[in-house]
């Protein structure tokens, strides 16, 4: 159905009468195909619009990407139109063409992932993968960080103590990398590692499939901190020697904080030769006290239910 309605798009695109008809144009086209294709859906002036846009967005790219073609036409009509409407240049549109092939998103998870600007975010972290991975993980391993991560509804208010700040952060981050895909697979929050007669507890941990290794996160509510680097050092170290195994990659740690100054954070990660990447948070969006205190509890909505 897909490559139908490419090719219908590029029909209409090359349409030389398209501009005699004006805007009745695809009025009149819907018709004469309804009635001449009774078994095919999706015939509408709407649609045909949409089908031409499909083609001049992609029309270009397919000769040079013959990969383009299996992943274009295997994801979902719906999908399409969602990035048609939303990405107008074809990069952008390619690369979510992609992470819907490769992540299997349905569509509410791609507008939100849309509306967070991850394509704009993706590798733009702070990191010495260069140095410290092999040449077949390293551009890899820079997908899986983006800087900043944006979080818009966090279930605090606006007069939140630290914890409480945090766990909303760690909540956020950990649903954010699962839905995102990239092979993320969740081993545990404040996992604990137990080194010599010292217990140390990483705010998350990961495994990562497709890096076949683990990914260490810490979460800081502060300004980015040098200080900060050497105790996500000591989890990955401690990861490395407790859990990765032979066939696994070395283990990657990311550091989340408030805010950070980036030549300060590129001169600290010289000083290290494993794999850690510094990102940072923005909060669009927190809830006011007053708001969410008339907000009813889930307590009260099922009660309200079973009414």
């Amino acid at each position: 159905m897909l490559k139908f309605y490419f090719e219908l798009g590029e029909e209409i695109a090359n349409n030389s009468f398209k501009a005699t008809y004006g805007s009745k144009f695809y009025d009149s086209l819907s018709k004469e195909l309804i009635s001449n294709l009774p078994n095919i859906k999706g015939l509408s002036p709407k649609n045909l619009r949409y089908m031409e846009k499909f083609y001049n967005l992609y029309a270009d790219n397919i000769p040079n990407f013959p990969q383009l073609v299996g992943q274009l036409f295997s994801i979902p009509w719906g999908h399409h139109r969602c990035i048609i409407d939303k990405c107008k240049d074809v990069d952008k549109a390619l690369f979510f063409v992609r992470k819907i092939h490769e992540n299997n998103w349905s569509r509410d998870v791609l507008l939100n992932f849309i509306s967070t600007d991850l394509y704009e975010r993706e590798g733009k972290a702070i990191n010495n993968f260069e140095l410290a991975l092999p040449d077949v993980d390293k551009d890899l391993a820079k997908q899986i960080i983006k800087d900043p991560y944006n979080f818009d509804f966090l279930t605090i208010t606006n007069e939140y103590n630290e914890r409480e700040l945090k766990d909303a952060l760690i909540d956020n981050i950990q649903k954010f990398l699962l839905e995102l895909g990239e092979g993320f697979a969740f081993v545990g929050r404040e996992y604990r590692l137990l080194v010599g007669e010292t217990e140390f507890f990483t705010d998350l941990l990961f495994y990562n499939i497709k890096l076949h290794a683990y990914v260490v996160i810490e979460v800081k509510i502060t300004k980015f901190n040098p200080g900060d680097l050497g105790q996500l050092s000591t989890y990955v170290s401690s990861v490395n020697h407790l859990l990765k195994v032979e066939n696994d990659n070395p283990t990657i740690g990311i550091l989340i904080c408030k805010d950070k100054d980036k030549i300060v954070a590129e001169y600290s990660l010289e000083n290290y030769n494993i794999p850690l990447g510094i990102s940072s948070y923005e909060l669009n969006k927190i809830m006011p006290k007053e708001l969410k205190e008339s907000l009813p509890s889930i307590e009260e909505l099922e009660s309200k239910l079973k009414e």
